[in-house]
């Protein structure tokens, strides 16, 4: 079972390339940037947050998430 990450840093976190705020994907553990298009990985419960690490969100992904 994957470890939950803080609530309070989830609160304060923010995208590091638009600094607009980010939403939780708990099932894939990611932080969902809709208006950069990424998702960054959450591992062992800590957000990784550089942009090289993130992956690209599909077209669908962004309507959807």
């Amino acid at each position: 079972m994957a470890m939950e990450p803080d609530r309070k840093l989830l609160e304060i976190l923010v995208c590091p390339v638009n600094k607009m705020p980010l939403s939780y994907d708990r099932e894939h553990q990611e932080l969902i940037s809709k208006a950069a298009g990424l998702a960054y990985p959450i591992r062992d419960g800590v957000p990784i947050m550089r942009p090289d690490e993130a992956r690209q969100l599909s077209d669908a992904e962004r309507d959807f998430k």
